[in-house]
């Protein structure tokens, strides 16, 4: 029993994970200029011993289980006219779950996820109101690496900046409704804020913070040994981060994260490091 128990943690982190890829703000809600081009290559690092059961209380992984994952993944933005852009996600994962009685391992490519990015309306060009489309394409079969389902997203974000004690910030909301087309969903809403300073006048250092989560809801309920059945959950994060720009189209993101709370859903902490690339 106590083995099936940790099998059930181990594909409910992955799961988890995978949202947590699916959430990075990478262009912070503000508009790319016609024919211009951003990328973030980036790796991620995620880890967790524990999780949080159906009633939200914090158990540890049975037989010493530990779960790690690590995932590349490539953002691409592309400005089409001054209120469209093409977005683009393709994220590659190697999840590693051991305990004191067996090890399992699952690798390949997730969901790519393609939309469009119209930027709605905007108050002195300080801030902006966009909505975003995406359709979500696995490319994969292994159904311990995702839903294995088509699906779809409507985002709204808010971003501006300004200047707070002599430094310039700025921020970003986000709130996201996403839907599998499989049997029984699920519908998910996506959310995310951060907010960020930069620390000196050559806009080099920058620091920000940011919380987010995920709240998904299926008519199925049931745990099951199959990933892509384990549609309830909800959890909340918070991360920080520090940036540095090397010049106009290069700049380096360090983030930590820390889940605070969740329901059916590993305790994980996670690391990742970011480049934004602007060739052109």
């Amino acid at each position: 029993m106590k083995a099936t128990q940790t099998y059930f943690k181990y594909l409910m982190v992955v799961a988890l994970f995978g949202l947590i890829l699916q959430q990075k703000s990478y262009a912070g809600g503000f508009p790319i200029r016609p024919k211009k081009l951003l990328l973030s290559p980036s790796i991620s690092h995620f880890t967790a011993k524990s999780g949080w059961d159906s009633l939200g209380r914090n158990i540890p992984f049975a037989n010493n289980g530990r779960f790690t994952s690590v995932s590349y993944s490539l953002y691409a933005e592309y400005g089409l006219t001054k209120r469209f852009t093409l977005v683009a996600l393709l994220p590659y994962v190697i999840n590693n779950y051991d305990d004191d009685k067996n090890k399992t391992l699952y690798s390949g490519p997730t969901d790519l996820e393609v939309g469009v990015r119209y930027y709605l309306a905007n108050i002195n060009y300080i801030y902006y109101f966009t909505i975003q489309g995406t359709y979500i394409k696995p490319l994969y079969t292994e159904p311990n690496l995702g839903y294995g389902q088509q699906g779809s997203e409507l985002k709204l974000s808010f971003a501006g900046s300004g200047k707070l004690w002599g430094k310039n910030y700025y921020f970003t909301v986000e709130n996201g409704i996403r839907q599998y087309f499989g049997p029984q969903g699920p519908t998910q809403d996506r959310y995310n804020g951060s907010f960020g300073m930069t620390l000196d006048r050559k806009f080099k250092h920058q620091l920000s913070i940011s919380a987010g989560g995920s709240y998904s809801t299926s008519s199925f309920t049931a745990f099951s040994p199959i990933q892509a059945t384990n549609k309830n959950f909800a959890f909340t994060q918070a991360s920080i981060s520090y940036g540095y720009t090397f010049g106009k189209r290069f700049s380096m993101f360090l983030t930590a994260g820390k889940f605070l709370i969740g329901r059916n859903t590993g305790d994980g902490k996670s690391a990742s490091v970011a480049f934004i690339v602007k060739p052109w």
